[in-house]
């Protein structure tokens, strides 16, 4: 390299005060040059000088101002300095003059992380994952991706991989799309692939684990997440992903030690102080999850997940001054996701507070919301359950005795969501032989499997050894949760109540309980919970009673096939006489009475669904009935039960 110019701005990066001294030279052999001042600035920028580089750059910009390099470096030495306001204008300005500067708009997604400000770091993403494409179909498709617009991109994005089907980044976009869509073994095939072809890239990496993570597939994300930390242990991304598979693994306490972390070095992300918040509430650190969520609003005041998790708590924290400020909120215009969680904090507020039609109202507005967020049910209830009915005879299941995995140490509790499947969780994990984990996903994706290869026909073509495979593979997978080695464990997925046929098959020890609560409260408290993911049923009233008939219809057929494969433990009954119930239960999972199981309260186990503060009281009476407070609105409910909302315990 003979050009003094090109060998100066070559040594910036790994000698700035070589590069400094360069051109310093330069500058003064070439004063009408302004390169080699440009190169002197950024020298010192990086050399932590930017006090010395502002008045180079400030003359610069006013000599030369549609210069896009000089606008970058300006804006970081602002910054640098203070005057970030100043600082982020001239980035802004460096991009507008080059939308092809990826420098800058790296600077102005970091810097917009740290902020917490979420628009202006998708938007620099999005210019980003473009300008990363290196293709104009496969640019627009990558900002679509990052915009979450997976549906418009996915057809641009298939025509793509049909004609490119080795090119890294085209796969990799494709993956995005398939986890979106809940693909995620063909997400898993693309990356890999794509790794195959590029297996140093660090982005493709991430996304496997991301890929993985989703999956809730923690382990083999922590696998592919640890070259990544080893090679950069303070990335917030790869540490945020660390600590929620941590989570996932039932690791409550490093999880949040993670995010109190990342909360201290980035003290002005609202995102961040949120996830804390999550995560000391799951740790059953009630206070820190406050402050957090508190932390959260005064940072960004219309963080819908700060205002929910506030409320959510179910410990009515919420108070005059948060009535008014989430009022104002809902009158302004918000994000659906913002909009959707704010109605139900507020809605939870005037519950707490008393005023029954106008919180109905507000769970109403947040339903419709969430209605179209996570979708409608849409699901065909009664042929789920004619299926079910017509698969799992008396005779397929006696054909299939004795066949599976042998364990007897899984315990499932089933129902639906709301029923006080968490309190019996508590009580069960009280026991000195019984570990609780949380809501395992490994029977559901081993009957989507299923489901994927056949269905029906495939369970009654399995073999003796492919159910014996799968209960193994449920048993393997489900280990790492339990971290107390006792001798059963509880999987406290409440869906699985679809699956219990499956469970009779491949693990023909394991207990199942079945929590049953009043329909009108079952759903009534499902209705005005907005769960984290899933639960597509609970955001409409009919949609619920639909449900709960097809809860019924599946429990009540495997009592009648396979008497004493269920253990129905009523809500209402275990209120009401505590010890008798926990007394049958304990016989039901077959172990003998502990005293500590009435005394769960005192469990500092870590919860992780919506009853994480109400399982750490004794159990009172007060809520049985408190659905009754809403009962002039629930009409659909109880028209759609029929006659199920007078039988429901038979």
């Amino acid at each position: 390299m003979t050009d003094p110019i090109a060998q100066a701005a070559a040594a910036l990066a790994s000698d700035p005060r070589k590069a400094a001294a360069q051109a310093r030279a330069l500058a003064a052999r070439m004063p009408g040059d302004p390169r080699p001042r440009l190169i002197l600035a950024s020298a010192l920028r990086r050399l932590d000088q930017p006090q010395e580089a502002l008045p180079i750059l400030v003359e610069l910009a006013r000599a030369f101002p549609k210069a896009a390099k000089t606008r970058f470096e300006l804006g970081l030495c602002l910054c640098a300095t203070g005057r970030t306001r100043e600082g982020d204008q001239q980035l802004d300005e460096a991009v507008r003059l080059d939308p092809t500067n990826a420098e800058a708009w790296s600077a102005i997604e970091t810097r917009a992380f740290a902020a917490g400000d979420a628009l202006r770091e998708r938007r620099a993403q999005a210019a980003l994952a473009r300008i990363d494409a290196g293709h104009p179909e496969l640019g627009r498709a990558a900002e679509l991706v990052v915009l979450d617009r997976h549906a418009e991109a996915e057809p641009m994005l298939r025509r793509f991989c049909l004609a490119n089907p080795n090119h890294p980044q085209g796969l990799r976009l494709m993956a995005a799309c398939q986890v979106a869509a809940r693909g995620f073994d063909a997400a898993e095939t693309l990356l890999r692939h794509a790794l195959s072809l590029e297996p140093g890239s660090i982005r493709l990496r991430f996304d496997l684990a991301h890929a993985l993570f989703a999956a809730r597939q923690a382990e083999r994300a922590l696998v592919e997440l640890a070259p990544l930390l080893e090679a950069d242990p303070a990335n917030p991304a790869y540490r945020n992903l660390q600590a929620a598979c941590l989570g996932l693994l039932g690791d409550d306490q490093a999880a949040e030690a993670i995010n109190a972390e990342l909360a201290a070095a980035f003290p002005t992300n609202a995102r961040v102080a949120v996830n804390h918040g999550h995560a000391a509430r799951t740790a059953g650190g009630r206070d820190r999850a406050i402050a957090a969520y508190r932390r959260a609003t005064a940072l960004s005041p219309q963080s819908g997940e700060a205002w929910w998790g506030l409320a959510n708590l179910k410990v009515g924290v919420l108070t005059d001054e948060d009535e008014a400020q989430m009022r104002r909120l809902l009158s302004m215009r918000l994000p659906d996701d913002d909009r959707m969680r704010i109605a139900y904090a507020l809605a939870r507020r005037l519950e707490d507070t008393g005023r029954a039609e106008e919180a109905f109202a507000h769970y109403a507005s947040g339903a419709a919301l969430a209605r179209v967020r996570f979708g409608g049910a849409g699901r065909d209830y009664a042929a789920e359950a004619a299926g079910v009915v017509g698969t799992f005879t008396p005779d397929f299941l006696a054909a299939r005795a004795g066949q599976g995995a042998q364990s007897d140490a899984p315990i499932f509790v089933v129902g639906l969501p709301r029923s006080g499947s968490t309190l019996v969780e508590q009580i069960l994990a009280s026991h000195p032989a019984i570990e609780g984990t949380m809501e395992l996903s490994y029977i559901g994706a081993i009957a989507a499997r299923i489901e994927h290869q056949g269905g029906a026909e495939r369970l009654t073509a399995a073999s003796a050894d492919e159910l014996r495979s799968w209960g193994e593979e449920y048993l393997a997978r489900a280990q790492v949760h339990r971290r107390l080695g006792r001798a059963h464990f509880i999987d406290k997925m409440p869906n699985n109540f679809r699956h219990i046929g499956l469970i009779r098959l491949i693990l023909p020890n394991a207990r199942i309980i079945d929590v049953r609560r009043n329909p009108m409260a079952s759903c009534f408290s499902g209705f005005k919970q907005l769960f984290a993911e899933g639960q597509e049923f609970s955001y409409d009233l009919a949609d619920l009673a639909a449900y709960y008939r097809h809860y019924l219809a599946i429990v009540r057929h495997f009592h009648a096939v396979a008497p004493g494969t269920v253990h129905t433990l009523v809500y209402e009954d275990l209120v009401e006489d505590t010890e008798g119930h926990v007394r049958r239960l304990l016989d039901a999972v077959g172990v003998p009475f502990d005293p500590a199981t009435l005394r769960f309260f005192e469990n500092d186990r870590a919860v992780r669904t919506v009853s994480s503060e109400q399982v750490r009281q004794p159990i009172y009476r007060s809520g049985l009935d408190h659905w009754r407070t809403f009962e002039p609105w629930l009409t659909p409910l109880a028209d759609g039960l029929g006659p199920d909302l007078a039988g429901w315990r038979g």
